[in-house]
């Protein structure tokens, strides 16, 4: 990639969405455990390994990375706090990441106690719990157990805004409804919506039926998106493929309220850091240079509260 089009703008990378892991040392089931998941990019045996912040240097080598945001990465849930702590190691050695969004169970009994303990660790900014929801639109009901409509999950997310932690949302976006109704009945607390509401399906209806979603998603202030995880199941990242949805996500969400973000090691199952970069990189040459920055850094700067002496000398 030619350097001079990120520096001519400015551009750092503060990469909004990452995992660091040792499956081997710690409890992560999903990536130890036989039979593997069901897993949206299909075959993942390249990930069970461990991927710690030399590795995700190697892979962003050449590239003007300042900072990472942790995201959970789905650690035994007998022990969240024990993740927490295996973290905030790895940034006092490495440096990154900057900023932790940690594991809670919304509808645990012990939710209010977790939570309490989450938002006591230095780096943690936000809590993701993943809702209940469908693989398929055809199958997206309302009111399950475990879903947003639950009055028990909703319960523990009533707490998040009394502790200033933020909410990260990953669902398919025929779930957005219910997304909807969570941001207007808790307007103090900011969601983070993960993966852009997943845009798997890239006909044109389902092409226009993820925007409608998103249009009416957006129409929540506190809510902002992630641009990542964007890889379509069976092919290879491309510009070309993924440029529109990169554009029609800015266009919805506005330049203010969307961040860029790798969700590396997962989305190299799908292509290089360098290329994805590159088409996020692409898809908005020509936008005023202080949108791009806000894209690539700023706004994940202000959403994740990262004082920037703690960013990095980009390499």
């Amino acid at each position: 990639m030619d350097r001079a089009r990120w520096t001519e703008d400015g551009i750092g990378i503060l990469d909004a969405h990452q995992h660091f892991w040792d499956p081997v040392a710690n409890p992560i089931p999903w990536l130890r455990e036989q039979p593997p998941i069901a897993f949206r990019y299909g075959d993942y045996a390249a990930l069970r390994r461990p991927y710690m912040p030399p590795d995700y240097l190697a892979d962003a080598a050449g590239l003007p990375v300042v900072g990472t945001v942790y995201i959970e990465t789905e650690w035994d849930p007998r022990d969240p706090l024990g993740e927490t702590r295996w973290v905030e190691g790895v940034a006092a050695t490495h440096g990154l990441p900057c900023a932790v969004v940690a594991q809670a169970w919304l509808d645990r009994e012990d939710a209010a106690e977790v939570l309490s303990a989450q938002a006591r660790a230095p780096l943690v900014r936000g809590i993701r719990h993943k809702p209940r929801s469908a693989s398929r639109r055809e199958d997206a009901r309302r009111g399950a157990p475990g879903s947003m409509d639950d009055p028990r999950w909703r319960d523990g997310y009533a707490l998040l805004a009394g502790l200033g932690l933020h909410f990260e949302l990953q669902v398919p976006w025929w779930h957005l409804d219910a997304a909807v109704e969570l941001a207007r009945d808790f307007p103090g607390t900011a969601i983070v919506l993960n993966h852009a509401g997943l845009p798997a399906d890239r006909d044109e209806e389902g092409l226009a039926s993820w925007r409608r979603a998103m249009e009416r998603l957006a129409a929540e202030p506190n809510v902002v998106a992630k641009i990542s995880g964007i890889g379509v199941p069976g092919l290879p990242w491309s510009r070309a493929g993924n440029a529109r949805i990169v554009r029609d996500a800015i266009a919805i969400f506005g330049a203010a309220r969307c961040m860029f973000a790798s969700n590396f090691p997962v989305d190299g199952l799908v292509g290089g850091f360098g290329e994805i970069f590159a088409g996020f990189e692409a898809a908005t040459r020509g936008m005023d240079p202080a949108a791009r920055r806000a894209l690539f850094r700023d706004n994940a700067l202000r959403v994740y509260r990262i004082d920037p002496a703690a960013l990095r000398a980009p390499a």
